[in-house]
């Protein structure tokens, strides 16, 4: 009986997205594996009591986004924190530094020598933090035997910790779907919210919380939940008209087609980029504050410790920064405007060129300053519950944010690997490979 090649192609296509699927199940329990090998020689006690007295401060924001690695002090401590701010560093430094301007217009090849560079500021973060990180957890009492092997063994671990994380992520994006290093970040602060839930229920039976405010709490976040993806699915069209032409004989008459811009294009970029940059500075004051002649350290991490008016103020000002700078590096209005003008297609009403460019460089302007409001109010609101409700559970905030915009891209990614795979079937169905030879 002969084999009915569209059902062959279909079976492989469905094959090859479920091991992409399979892969990612697999490297997300690796890395939930690696977030609870503890680094040699910590005394969890002491680490456990160290979190108690400093709850609700930039601990709980770096733990979560190491996925509880930190509260453990797991081989994963450092997370994707480093490999995030060396791609912030390069990114800004590919915008301002000649060389690195050059790299990026020579396509696949400046990208991967950029990547390249990225890996060793990645490197490079990566020791200074673990060693600073191996030393403070010696002063503050959290080894067995502080000493010279302590440290080497500690900063080695958690310097090769970050590097593998990074691996990973890149993994990740290259052989399963969607971003690696956000799915990483999404799996970390999913794995925090059923003990999260857990705790504000218990906190509701003892009655810290009134139980009506939770439950209202609870609505908000869905109807927070519905908004996020509301606004994640918004599009600005502009309307794009194609000329008459004629090609041989044939005259194509005139088309009319859009040009989608996403309301909020930058995503959920700018709050990760916000919160990396701040939770440097602030942990390294929060571990240098507890040794001995450094007490003023502990200022300068309460006044960056979530909640505070400066914190509010540096993490709102982040985000909109980093809002304008990343939609700047990933859309050119020029290159856009030009592509238009090659394919013979124009905006009614705009000239064609250097006018459409800058028609469309002032939407996208508009486009993101309603965004970058957007994704500061959202990841602010967990901030306000802190001072109405008494909530420490962050709620419709950066967390709620990052865990909706990631889960909605990775279905996209597996609903797009499910179109191009009908599509090439529909491909080879018709014939359309041979049609060339057949005549």
């Amino acid at each position: 009986m002969a084999s009915n090649p569209t059902l062959a192609g279909n079976q492989a296509g469905l094959a090859e997205l479920r091991n992409r699927l399979l892969f990612v199940l697999f490297a997300l329990l690796i890395y939930r594996v690696g977030t609870h090998i503890p680094v040699p020689g910590i005394n969890p006690e002491r680490l456990r009591q160290l979190f108690d007295q400093n709850q609700g401060g930039i601990l709980d924001l770096f733990n979560m986004f190491s996925g509880g690695a930190l509260e453990r002090m797991s081989i994963l401590s450092l997370g994707v924190v480093p490999y995030i701010t060396s791609s912030i560093v390069m990114n800004l430094l590919s915008m301002m530094h000649p060389p690195l301007m050059q790299l990026r217009k020579e396509g696949e090849s400046g990208r991967r020598k950029i990547t390249q560079y990225t890996r060793y500021g990645t490197l490079l973060l990566s020791v200074v933090q673990g060693s600073v990180l191996s030393i403070n957890l010696a002063n503050q009492g959290l080894a067995f035997a502080p000493s010279f092997g302590f440290y080497f063994v500690a900063a080695i671990t958690l310097v090769t910790g970050a590097i593998f994380m990074m691996w990973l992520g890149e993994q990740i994006t290259e052989r399963g779907v969607g971003n690696g290093i956000s799915l990483l970040i999404f799996s970390g602060i999913v794995s925090g919210f059923p003990s999260a839930i857990g705790r504000s229920f218990e906190a509701a039976r003892q009655g810290d919380i009134n139980i009506v405010a939770l439950l209202a709490i609870a609505m908000f976040a869905v109807v927070i939940v519905g908004f996020v993806v509301f606004i994640e699915r918004g599009q600005r069209r502009i309307t794009v008209n194609y000329a008459k032409r004629q090609q041989g004989r044939k005259v194509y008459q005139a088309q009319s087609s859009h040009l989608p811009l996403k309301v909020n294009m930058a995503g959920v970029i700018p709050a990760i980029f916000a919160s990396s940059m701040l939770l440097a500075p602030a942990s390294m004051a929060q571990w240098f504050g507890q040794t001995p002649g450094f007490e003023w350290f502990q200022q300068i991490a309460l006044l960056l410790s979530p909640g505070q008016p400066l914190y509010i103020l540096l993490f709102a000002a982040g985000i909109m920064f980093f809002s304008f700078f990343y939609t700047a590096l990933t859309f050119d209005p020029k290159e856009v405007a030009d592509n238009l003008k090659r394919q013979g297609a124009y905006v009614p009403g705009i000239r064609p060129g250097q006018h459409t460019a800058r028609y469309i460089d002032g939407v996208i302007t508009r486009l993101t300053l309603f965004g970058a409001l957007y994704v500061t109010l959202v990841c602010l609101l967990p901030e306000f519950m802190v001072v109405f409700f008494n909530v420490t559970f962050q709620l419709g905030g950066t967390a709620l944010l990052i865990v909706v915009v990631v889960a909605m891209d990775f279905i996209s990614q597996v609903q797009s690997h499910l179109m191009s795979s009908q599509y090439s079937k529909l491909m080879e169905k018709s014939n359309l490979k041979n049609y060339g030879g057949r005549r």
